[in-house]
């Protein structure tokens, strides 16, 4: 198998259309949902929109189990305050948002059976900002979170117990958010991170691993969608052997020389099925060799996120969350 297939066109897989100025036209708008912050309903988590940078479009989606609200006096102190969860969504660095409807409800989701306060954060997606927009996004997120005095997270959220988690391209996205930050986490204080979950997170690299191969056509993640994807997110003019994409490649060690200085734990969260499987293995093994702590949970079958999906796999993943984060 040739290692550089031909890249289709954008429409046949992403229902994108090419732009002369080097944006494209997304063909399709995926279901969103708007947030739920009337506290006077009876659903069990409420959500608002919070803008963090106008100019750049980056804005967050707060999570609350309405019942810390009703339940929980501002004044309780640290201790009765709920964990944190700073959220990234998937799609590929080029399509989704914090307001698509499978992101949303996973995210309440998450709230109601973690018990967390979770931060869903907007960032800027591809060709239109290439990498690492979408990582300086991220970090913009948590130093508004450290200052912007948001009553539902300095009300009901222990900022002292920060974990960073997001699923497929949110995952690398946490990843290297998390690398940006490791040198300076004392000008993020309050906000202490302790740990990241990456759940499926999206890693490539130029020779094919055997799931790339053996899932190569599959119906969720064909290998040409995330060919596709890593052209569109990729800093112009590089490979797939990018740190970005593949962090086992380069600058392995110097990375985990930072976060071994910070001592975060991660969980790495995947399935046989995914067709990202073997990267995500790699990933692990990279990080345990440098001395990592690492919790790798790979189930059997299954399919790329299907946790968006299906409800019971998804309780399953908040599980394995909650018991990471104790």
């Amino acid at each position: 198998m040739a290692d550089y297939p031909a890249v289709p066109n954008f429409n046949d897989y992403l229902k994108m259309a090419n732009n002369p100025d080097g944006s494209v036209t997304r063909l399709v708008t995926l279901p969103s949902t708007a947030p739920s912050p009337d506290h006077t309903t009876h659903i069990p988590v409420l959500s608002k929109d919070i803008t963090v940078n106008p100019d750049k479009n980056i804005w967050v989606r707060v999570f609350l189990p309405r019942e810390a609200r009703d339940s929980t006096p501002p004044a309780a102190g640290a201790a009765r305050k709920l964990p944190l969860i700073v959220y990234f969504h998937g799609g590929g660095f080029v399509i989704c948002s914090a307001a698509t409807t499978v992101f949303h409800d996973l995210c309440a989701l998450m709230a109601a059976e973690i018990g967390a306060v979770v931060v869903s954060v907007e960032y800027r997606l591809a060709p239109e900002h290439r990498l690492p927009a979408a990582y300086e996004d991220g970090v913009e997120a948590l130093k508004w979170i450290k200052s912007s005095g948001e009553a539902w997270v300095s009300e009901y959220a222990d900022v002292s117990r920060c974990f960073l988690m997001g699923s497929s391209a949110g995952g690398n996205l946490a990843y290297f958010a998390g690398i940006h930050v490791a040198d300076s986490v004392a000008d993020l204080e309050p906000l202490k991170i302790r740990g990241l979950i990456l759940h499926q997170p999206f890693f490539g690299g130029i020779h094919r691993s055997g799931s790339e191969v053996r899932l190569e056509n599959d119906g969720v993640l064909p290998l040409c969608s995330t060919d596709l994807m890593w052209e569109l997110a990729l800093p112009e003019g590089v490979d797939r052997d990018h740190e970005y994409s593949n962090p086992m490649a380069k600058n392995a060690s110097e990375h985990c020389s930072k976060i071994g200085r910070v001592g975060w734990k991660f969980l790495v969260a995947g399935c046989e099925g995914d067709l990202l499987h073997d990267r995500q293995v790699e990933f692990v093994d990279m990080l345990k060799g440098n001395g990592i702590e690492v919790e790798a949970v790979f189930v059997r079958g299954d399919c790329h996120v299907i946790e968006l999906f299906d409800s019971s796999k998804a309780k399953a993943l908040f599980g394995r969350v909650k018991n990471f984060m104790a």
